[in-house]
């Protein structure tokens, strides 16, 4: 039997000073002139760091302690988990991942408006305060092992709900799709693409327009990514070594990727406030976890194999940044989709953004199960 181990983050207090001393000394840039009108601006990165460094840390820490954690070892990786279990031992169990730039914080509103569920929120290996696989690959056919061996070996839940945000939505459909046996359905806000081998096979006039706006974007908004994939250690050092570049980084992906109008930046604020950003970046900060955390980006985690389709029942929430997703698309993959609905309000980061209409669709799709 796996030990479970508690886990409570606590911050040292050297930690703290260097890194209020760094940004108390970061050398401000203006704006390009000329620069394109989205992405980070000097304004609000100043507004950012001044609150950073101003910021008791320890009220949100103390925040951060009232959601149970855990460590266990998977195979062996220390994996990092809160673990909210319901006062009613028979009620359903999900798992929920995070993706890329946000770690499990940013997903913890959304798991206490369930407390009719026992809900997992699992920091991926690399991520946060689980570390990196010491071997091997950090690919989507691992971490899926990995997650469904934490659901099931270490916590024993014999069927559960899954759910994966950008990189772990690969992941999440995998579970289902490898082991249907214990995987009771999947919510899915990044519904399957597929590989472009199978994009470019479909006559599906619907489906190619998709593909084809992503692929017109995809240059000025993917290019994070390839520096994430081809030049990934050089980046890494000077987030790891600059609070502000660092917050810059992580701060202009979750406005950019949010469900918000306009190409001000810090519009994010309404849907994702200060105080989640600054976590999203303290936890990357204190773990100096931004190297490992690009693990997935140049070892194909977030470019799938082709995989077989999901049978399990399957609900769909088309989330704003792919409000043209086609439905056949889902239908081909999730052969018993159950719902398909397009959202008027949430983007990359669905359940952070809009916890509460997302807890109540989790809770809606588990009830129609039974």
């Amino acid at each position: 039997m796996t030990e479970i181990r508690p886990f409570r983050l606590h911050v040292s207090d050297d930690v703290l000073t260097d890194l209020r001393d760094r940004l108390r000394r970061t050398r401000f840039l203006d704006d390009s002139p000329r620069r394109m009108p989205s992405g980070m601006n000097a304004a609000w990165l100043r507004e950012l760091i001044d609150t950073w460094a101003a910021w008791d840390w320890r009220e949100r820490e103390a925040w951060l302690a009232g959601f149970p954690q855990f460590l266990a070892d998977v195979d062996g990786t220390d994996i990092h988990f809160a673990h909210l279990r319901s006062e009613r031992a028979e009620a359903p169990a999900l798992l929920i991942m995070h993706g890329w730039p946000h770690t499990f914080a940013l997903q913890l509103d959304a798991a206490a408006l369930l407390p009719d569920f026992h809900v997992v929120v699992a920091s991926l290996p690399g991520f946060a305060f689980s570390p990196p696989y010491a071997d091997g690959p950090a690919d989507e056919g691992r971490f899926a092992e990995t997650m469904h061996r934490l659901m099931t070996d270490v916590l024993g839940y014999r069927r559960y709900i899954t759910y994966g945000e950008d990189v772990s939505a690969n992941v999440s459909d995998l579970i289902a799709t490898t082991y249907p046996d214990q995987v009771a359905g999947i919510v899915a806000t990044h519904a399957h693409f597929g590989t472009p081998e199978e994009r470019a096979a479909s006559d599906d006039p619907e489906v190619r327009a998709f593909f084809a706006r992503l692929d017109a974007e995809h240059g000025p908004n993917g290019s994070y990514g390839h520096v994430q994939w081809a030049r990934p250690d050089t980046l890494a050092a000077a987030l790891n070594d600059s609070p502000a570049g660092l917050l810059a980084w992580i701060a202009e992906k979750l406005s950019e990727w949010a469900d918000t109008e306009g190409a001000d930046p810090s519009a994010v604020e309404t849907v994702i406030s200060r105080e989640r950003i600054l976590t999203e970046a303290m936890i990357y900060w204190v773990t100096g976890s931004i190297a490992s955390s690009f693990r997935p980006y140049y070892e194909g985690a977030d470019t799938p194999d082709a995989m077989p389709p999901v049978v399990v029942p399957a609900a769909v929430f088309v989330q704003r940044h792919e409000h043209d997703y086609p439905e056949s698309l889902a239908r081909s993959f999730y052969r018993d989709l159950r719902v398909f609905e397009r959202l008027d309000r949430g983007g990359h980061f669905t359940i952070a953004e809009a916890p509460a209409a997302m807890a109540q669709r989790f809770r809606s799709f588990v009830s129609s199960l039974r």
